[in-house]
């Protein structure tokens, strides 16, 4: 589950997911949704793999959305399904999506970048949440 909270000029993002894995693949979605108002519109016509690691969760929280708005950025390339697996400080993904079809896809934020302001991912009474900040 995600959601927006506002920031200054800026968006933030919460995730609550009960493992690593769901967090991840929520915090994704929760880009997407960002990204385009109705990500459901996203048809999974091809596949992309993502392999990252990073000295800490924090960080490979981070490297992992913004390697998935780069992709945005570079290609106008979408997921519209999610597979993560998040193993000590090690991410592998699968994501199924396709480019923007501006006839389909209600463009949203123009999201400039995942930042390192205020984010955290931490576990809290047996859940993982976790909070970012997007500049816009």
């Amino acid at each position: 589950m995600y959601e927006f909270f506002s920031h200054t000029a800026d968006l933030g993002l919460r995730v609550r997911a009960a493992t690593l894995d769901e967090l991840f693949a929520d915090a994704a979605r929760g880009l997407v949704r960002m990204l385009v108002a109705n990500p459901e519109a996203v048809e999974c016509v091809d596949e992309r793999t993502f392999s990252l690691q990073s000295d800490n969760i924090e960080y490979l929280l981070f490297d992992w959305l913004s390697e998935l708005l780069y992709l945005f950025e570079t290609s106008a390339w979408l997921p519209g399904q999610v597979a993560v697996s998040v193993q000590a400080n090690r991410l592998e993904a699968t994501c199924r999506g396709e480019a923007v079809d501006r006839d389909r896809h209600n463009l949203e934020h123009e999201v400039k970048a995942i930042t390192y302001h205020n984010l955290r991912v931490e576990q809290e009474n047996g859940a993982w949440i976790a909070e970012l900040i997007v500049d816009i």
